[in-house]
């Protein structure tokens, strides 16, 4: 190839000057750019023509929207049910429950000749308290509440009948010796090992040079109707006592209101009796 040629030459046909050109890879290499277009104008058609199929295809599937067919609702035809009258419990009344009771019938030594043929004594039956009158109230055994005011028993209202105290009636003011139920801490006998074991010093005996052993206070105290303490005063205590006695006078004067004692359905004042072990190991 001269040099006019070379000018005029491409790189391809200066790159295979002399060599083989029928053997396939020039005709490869020349011809390269124009198989590229051609590839890509055939993809282009193909790509076309699925887009376009799947188009036509969804077109014909969808359906025009239905519009919802409602039935109209009256109102007017909708009762409301109707609420059950709520039952309001009668208010608690103040006064304690009357119990079924059949006055005591008083043994009276009579002359036989006084005595009519005819005449039979009352009955008395266990299923009825036995009191000083006769009234109507409530079967229950065991319930407690406060007897019927009676300004007599027995003897004409002179108060030297039987279960009389002096004009029939019970002071329920008085310092009460024994009742029904005894007062207790609130919370019960958990609450008061729980209370002592808060507040009491249980070392003091230690401090004070106690010997080994058990020191056992016995306090009593009055418990009002309102369940407050008050006179607290020692029963009995070892001797000496190591401060064991104070300590426990201490800790039943700061141990708050107490529930009152109960008799024949009422709060009475009672003197309450407790027991506080100190133990020295």
């Amino acid at each position: 190839m001269d040099a006019k040629e070379i000018l005029n030459a491409s790189q391809l046909d200066i790159l295979f000057e002399g060599k083989n050109k029928a053997y396939g890879a020039y005709a490869l290499r020349k011809n390269y750019n124009r198989r590229i277009e051609l590839a890509m104008f055939g993809t282009g058609i193909i790509v076309l023509l699925f887009v376009g199929s799947t188009l036509m295809t969804k077109s014909r599937n969808i359906e025009p929207p239905r519009l919802m067919q409602t039935q109209p609702v009256h109102l007017t035809n909708y009762k409301k049910p109707l609420e059950k009258p709520r039952k309001i419990p009668p208010a608690p009344s103040s006064e304690p429950p009357k119990m079924e009771m059949a006055k005591l019938t008083v043994p009276r030594v009579t002359d036989d000749n006084l005595v009519k043929p005819d005449e039979k004594p009352p009955k008395q039956t266990d299923a009825l308290r036995v009191g000083p009158v006769t009234q109507h109230g409530l079967h229950a055994d065991g319930l407690l509440t406060a007897p019927p005011e009676v300004t007599g028993v027995g003897d004409h209202g002179k108060g030297n009948g039987v279960g009389g105290a002096g004009n029939g009636q019970e002071d329920y003011n008085k310092i009460f010796p024994t009742v029904q139920v005894e007062a207790r801490y609130p919370g019960g006998p958990e609450a008061w090992k729980k209370y002592l074991e808060r507040s009491l010093r249980s070392q003091i005996a230690v401090e004070n040079g106690a010997a080994t052993g058990i020191y056992k206070v016995v306090v009593s105290f009055l418990v009002a109707k309102d369940g407050t303490t008050s006179e607290v005063q020692v029963v009995s205590a070892p001797d000496p006592d190591f401060g064991t006695a104070g300590e426990a006078v201490r800790v039943i004067e700061r141990s708050g209101k107490w529930n009152p004692a109960i008799q024949n359905g009422r709060v009475v004042k009672y003197r309450e009796k407790q027991t506080i072990i100190f133990q020295v190991e």
